[in-house]
């Protein structure tokens, strides 16, 4: 059931070079990436907003908030998401992390102080609207600009935070599709 009181912000936007079209199009078990991350999100947040470049004009069944920005990075989509967000708390999914589970949104949002996110980098995560000052401010590097905020850093399943950068990358994983793990964390410890 969704938790009441938390948005999901859907990262759509990105160059796709290494993959050649947009990413959010791309099929995974039946549907686009877009669309899984946006029924994950759904199924985890009370509300939900993605986050991408009006000029990509990706045909989606869901609307794209313009992130204002020239700039190709996950940190824009990041900030803007957070700004319009009706909730202090967030989760942030990529567009390109199909096998992120409502579970794992979920603690990241319990254990969220200013930032929770795995252990091998800052998305997906969850953020509070506290983020938002070192974000604007810093580098475009999430984990660097948030190196001075309270971190929680979670041990998460490296399956369950594949993420796809090519076709063949995609096709792999489709291939060995199945259930992802149940859950995804072993432990939460502070860190950067």
């Amino acid at each position: 059931m969704a938790r009441q009181g938390l948005t999901g912000i859907l990262l759509v936007g990105g160059a796709s070079e290494r993959f050649g079209s947009p990413k959010a199009l791309a099929r995974f078990g039946g549907e686009t990436l877009a669309e899984r991350a946006w029924r994950t999100l759904g199924e985890a947040c009370e509300h939900r907003l993605a986050v991408g470049k009006a000029a990509d004009a990706l045909e989606l069944p869901f609307p794209v908030l313009d992130d204002r920005s020239e700039l190709q990075a996950p940190i824009v989509g990041l900030i803007a998401g957070l700004e319009v967000a009706p909730t202090e708390l967030c989760v942030v999914l990529p567009v390109d992390c199909p096998r992120v589970t409502p579970a794992l949104l979920l603690e990241l949002a319990d254990a969220c102080r200013d930032v929770a996110r795995p252990r091998r980098g800052p998305l997906p995560g969850a953020y509070r609207r506290s983020a938002l000052p070192a974000l604007r401010g810093g580098p475009l590097a999430i984990h660097r600009a948030i190196a001075g905020l309270d971190v929680a850093v979670l041990d998460v399943d490296a399956e369950l935070l594949v993420n796809v950068n090519t076709p063949e990358e995609l096709a792999a994983l489709d291939e060995r599709r199945g259930d992802p793990p149940d859950g995804g964390r072993s432990a939460s410890e502070p860190g950067p």
